[in-house]
């Protein structure tokens, strides 16, 4: 037993006073450290995420889709079993996406034949919503290494990296025009998100949608005179087409349920490739744009972002299917689906060029 008025007993308990303060402190110290770092690098604490930490981040802009409309009976294609790519496949063009690397998003090139990768950028800062230009030598994308999300531009192996815009707003999704001239992209400010065109170098920026609305993700049509986007201004988020001045919008689907921003033009106009359906069940489907008739590629295994090949043979696409972001590809009728990317990270957004 602790006598108090032994000097043995007080030793003692100052011993163990001294301890329990140095635990104090330490513990003390770690959480200010991890304050810190979490405000210097937003993306630290996602490391720590057991559940979450590869999931596919959404915008911060990105609205909800303000309906529920019941989606139309599309033509259900089951979603095949991956399978290993074939040697002697020839499979044009690159593959241009988003690489979750060290905390933050980052911008990669992929080889769809060899299945390597490169990373382009090395900011600490997130990179992402990348496509590659018609001519397939450079790319742009949306960055906030400036704190606000800008468009920037770099050459196919990374180098010569370039802002083109400031001070518009948040700006994300560019995408550069059949004739390498104009670039379209989603300015999203005072609340909403709108339609703007700039040139190629970002000068002359100015809108081509305006309202109470919001409008995404827009993509040029294979002749440039045409630009799809996703847009709630009947209620909930459909996919439209609209001339390339801004004018005749047009709506392309209709009632399709919890449809995301990200669409392809397929190489000959004919259609349109996107994803629908709620958080975790999200299937990859395309429109055909003269009729507006539907067809579903896939069943499971919660897929977005698609793209088409350069052949139109093929589209490119992120899924969750194997419990991680990764870049697939299948046939142009959903089957032949062929995983592209492994790994721990995860990798999304894919845009295939030339």
């Amino acid at each position: 037993m602790i006598q108090l008025g032994d000097p043995k007993s007080r030793a003692i308990m100052i011993v163990v006073g001294l301890g329990l303060g140095c635990c104090l402190l330490i513990s003390i110290c770690v959480a200010i450290s991890v304050f810190v770092i979490s405000l210097q690098w937003p993306g630290f604490l996602r490391l720590f995420r057991s559940s979450d930490a590869y999931l596919t981040p959404l915008p911060i802009y990105t609205p909800v889709s303000g309906g529920t409309i019941a989606s139309p009976s599309p033509e259900l294609k089951r979603t095949p079993t991956p399978t290993e790519h074939k040697e002697g496949g020839l499979f044009q063009g690159k593959i241009v996406f988003t690489c979750f690397i060290d905390g933050f998003d980052e911008i990669c090139l992929l080889d769809p034949l060899s299945k390597e990768s490169q990373r382009l950028t090395f900011d600490p800062a997130t990179d992402f919503y990348p496509s590659l230009s018609p001519d397939s030598t450079s790319i742009v994308f949306s960055s906030r290494r400036d704190d606000r999300f800008e468009i920037y531009s770099m050459d196919l192996n990374g180098e010569n990296q370039n802002r083109l815009t400031e001070g518009l707003g948040s700006l994300f999704a560019p995408d550069i025009s059949p004739d390498g001239q104009m670039i379209v992209f989603t300015n999203a400010d005072e609340g909403h998100q709108s339609i703007w065109v700039m040139k190629r170098d970002g000068g002359t920026p100015r809108p081509l949608t305006e309202g109470s609305w919001d409008d995404i993700d827009p993509t040029w049509s294979p002749d440039g005179q045409q630009i799809a986007f996703a847009s709630n201004r009947d209620g909930s988020r459909q996919l439209y087409i609209m001339q390339a001045d801004g004018s005749q919008p047009r709506r392309i689907t209709q009632g399709v349920s919890q449809l995301g921003g990200r669409n392809d033009w397929s190489p000959d106009g004919r259609l349109l490739a996107f994803y629908a359906g709620p958080r975790g069940d999200r299937d990859i489907y395309v429109v055909e744009i003269q009729d507006g008739s539907v067809r579903r590629l896939t069943d499971g295994g919660d897929n977005l972002a698609p793209s088409f090949s350069p052949d139109g043979q093929w589209i490119t696409f992120t899924s969750y299917r194997d419990g991680n972001n990764e870049i697939y590809i299948m046939r142009l009728d959903g089957s032949e689906t062929i995983r592209l990317t492994y790994g721990s990270r995860s990798d999304w957004q894919p845009r295939w060029g030339p």
